[in-house]
């Protein structure tokens, strides 16, 4: 506990980082009082069947995604999911569209320019899922026609619909602000402080429901938090595992050439476990919406309605088995387009760097790749079981869906590793502080 306090009074001591979590904390403070505006037009006491279809499952995930501003009709209803998407599409043409992929070789004005065009596409986006949106709160999610005060006319689709357009917009440049002048990671701490505000108030539905119904009690509550506590060390583990592949440098000599023997200095390759994030989770939970539409199809046959059932349930055991099967494959898929292995190779190369025992070149990038490979499959494994595991509490140890949703999937990965990610933001500023401290007391150290 000392130490606790002694790192966070040094982290106050630096005022260039004490402005920066306070500029972090602020524009949070600003995106969680923006979640709780409800839109104009609508009655807030007639919401309920809004917060009630969004208790578990997909919207539940989605809702959490947003802070609650999903259930609430709020005017970041949309959150920052769609520029997440719009990232992500950007980022897949890029495989196939020779224009992107010469503006991911031009360094910083071709990321500009690829910002810029994700915001365009985010917008586009927007305008497609606003409408959506607004016509689900009255056909999909229950909400009351009285709960219009004028009515679904267009006098209340069109403004409602910039309404959450500029939401969106707003709380994408509220990410890229705390990214620009807060601790870094604006977009991914937006969403992670968005599902920690859902928790307290899941957290507090199964206590509720574990002591006044006699399933559990006190002691129940106990052994969940301590398996939460097990699965959250397990996901750390999965964050942070890496495969290191050492790497002999050659030595430089005094008449420019290069001397490649064990005088040279050696470093590691850090090939994670988990390279592709969370990525695999949202991409299969997009393509999980399909059974489930094939299903309500082809609802006149038997397959149909088999399909409309077992794909409803995100706690069933066919969705999760396909739900598994599909992340372990997006999962390679997302490491192969991510983890450039002949690239490294040929950067290996020109640094005049080798892998013992391998040659430079195509050999090292094929040795990267198959090392790869044979990692992914239990880094994949892995992940698929940290998916599956918030329907595996709900069937076992019959855990609320809102509050099951925090035991692994997305909601536990974002967490966690935002949270090692801003960990290692402020430790390198406290760094940087340490050795600025010693240079400045050195007794070689000249003042001008």
């Amino acid at each position: 506990m000392k130490k606790f306090i002694e790192t966070i009074s040094n982290i106050w001591k630096i005022e260039e980082l004490r402005q920066r979590i306070i500029i972090t904390l602020g524009l949070l403070l600003v995106y969680r009082f923006g979640a709780q505006v409800v839109l104009p037009g609508i009655d807030t006491t007639q919401l309920g069947a809004l917060a009630a279809g969004t208790d578990s499952g997909i919207l539940g995930l989605l809702n959490a995604f947003t802070g609650g501003a999903f259930a609430n009709a709020s005017v970041f209803a949309l959150g920052i999911m769609p520029y997440i998407s719009a990232s992500i599409v950007v980022q897949l043409m890029g495989i196939a569209i020779p224009y992107l992929q010469k503006l991911q070789k031009e360094g910083e004005s071709g990321r500009k320019t690829i910002n810029q065009i994700t915001r365009w596409l985010t917008i586009g986006i927007c305008i497609v899922q606003a409408p959506a949106y607004l016509y689900g709160l009255e056909v999909g999610f229950g909400v009351p026609p009285s709960a219009f005060v004028k009515g679904m006319g267009l006098d209340f689709i069109i403004p409602s619909v910039i309404i959450l357009v500029t939401g969106c917009v707003f709380a994408m440049w509220l990410g890229e602000k705390i990214t620009d002048k807060g601790i870094g990671n604006g977009i991914s701490l937006l969403i992670m402080i968005g599902i920690i505000a859902t928790m307290p108030q899941a957290f507090v539905q199964e206590f509720i429901s574990r002591t006044t119904e006699n399933t559990g009690g006190i002691m129940f509550i106990l052994i969940e938090v301590i398996i939460w506590f097990l699965v959250i060390l397990a996901s750390v583990l999965l964050v942070m595992a890496v495969r290191q592949i050492p790497v002999q440098y050659a030595r430089r000599t005094a008449s420019g050439g290069y001397e490649k023997n064990v005088m040279g200095s050696r470093q590691y390759i850090p090939l994670k476990l988990n390279a592709s994030g969370v990525m695999p989770i949202i991409f299969a939970q997009a393509i999980m919406f399909a059974p489930a539409l094939i299903g309500k199809s082809l609802d006149h046959t038997e397959i149909g309605q088999w399909m409309n059932v077992q794909f409803q349930d995100p706690f069933g055991l066919a969705y999760n088995i396909l739900f598994a099967i599909l992340i372990i494959i997006f999962t390679y898929f997302y490491t192969a387009i991510t983890v450039p292995t002949n690239k490294m190779a040929d950067d290996l190369k020109r640094s005049g760097g080798f892998i013992p025992g391998i040659r430079p070149g195509k050999e090292t990038g094929d040795y990267l790749d198959k090392i790869m490979s044979l990692i992914t499959l239990p880094g994949s494994v892995f992940l698929a079981l940290l998916a599956v595991l918030p329907a595996v509490v709900v069937k076992l140890m019959d855990v609320q869906g809102n509050w099951a949703l925090f035991y692994g999937g997305t909601s536990l990965l974002i967490m966690v590793g935002v949270a090692i990610d801003t960990v290692q933001q402020v430790n390198s500023y406290l760094l940087n502080r340490h050795y600025d401290g010693l240079m400045k007391t050195g007794k070689n150290r000249k003042v001008a």
